[in-house]
């Protein structure tokens, strides 16, 4: 049974930080946000939260803070204010903090990541792009004015910030 703990342990510790540090990456990167990457966590929320014992009630709480993102999420994409990937990224983060104050803190916090980071990009795109970075075609297609932002960054920046501090963690480190 221990070693079923360590290794939960270190599932809990690396598929959601893991998936989120690969979201932002790839959105810096490439501007985009593979569908598959929403799939690994909606899978390894499922997955752990078998492994976890975590009670079907609860799992239903974490379902419908998914999907009340996720709605809510494509409204802002219909707006077109975040990318379609941004939407799925933001409701698979709050499957897994479900209806919590992780959950505010998370939808907070990437807000606020997500103002940074536009400054950030606008301030960027009003000066000649560093000679570091010059000819990397990322740095030059974020540089363009007509590019969005890539707010997966925001996002996993706010997960990550608040994912020490979540269920999971706490079960994982036995709070």
């Amino acid at each position: 049974m221990a070693m079923m703990d360590d290794l939960l342990m270190i599932a809990v510790m690396l598929i959601f930080p893991a998936t989120m540090a690969f979201a932002a990456a790839s959105d810096l990167i490439s501007m985009t946000i593979s569908n598959r990457l929403s799939f690994v966590l909606m899978g390894g929320f499922a997955v752990l939260a078998i492994w976890s014992g975590m009670g079907l009630e609860q799992v239903g709480w974490h379902v419908l803070a998914g999907a009340s993102v996720l709605v809510v999420g494509f409204a802002v994409f219909a707006f077109g204010w975040i990318g379609g990937g941004d939407a799925k990224l933001a409701a698979g983060t709050a499957l897994w903090f479900g209806f919590s104050y992780q959950l505010v803190d998370y939808l907070l916090l990437s807000a606020l990541f997500g103002g940074a980071l536009t400054i950030i990009m606008l301030t960027y795109r009003n000066f000649p792009v560093p000679k570091l970075l010059n000819g990397q075609a990322w740095a030059m297609r974020l540089h363009r004015a007509d590019e969005g932002v890539p707010y997966g960054l925001a996002l996993a920046a706010g997960a990550l910030t608040v994912y020490p501090k979540s269920w999971w963690m706490m079960q994982a480190l036995g709070f």
